[in-house]
């Protein structure tokens, strides 16, 4: 799978392992300013911090239920 298109460029070639560890603006259209927010408001500082937050991790999963009912 590539996710080159989904960080910015000079995280294109890194490891998943190293992009869970990237600052949150490492992801394509999350600016500084964005990942400032995110930390203040929830404490996410990295990739893995957001892929883990137990808001975004309980929206998902209503998500992914909604999409089952369908």
């Amino acid at each position: 799978m590539d996710l080159g298109k989904t960080v910015d460029k000079a995280w294109a070639s890194k490891s998943a392992e190293e992009i869970l560890d990237a600052p949150v603006s490492a992801l394509n259209g999350l600016s500084e300013g964005d990942a400032e927010k995110l930390k203040a408001a929830f404490n996410v500082r990295t990739v893995r911090d957001l892929a883990t937050n137990k808001f975004f991790v309980t929206a998902r999963a209503f998500l992914l239920l909604a999409d089952r009912a369908h």
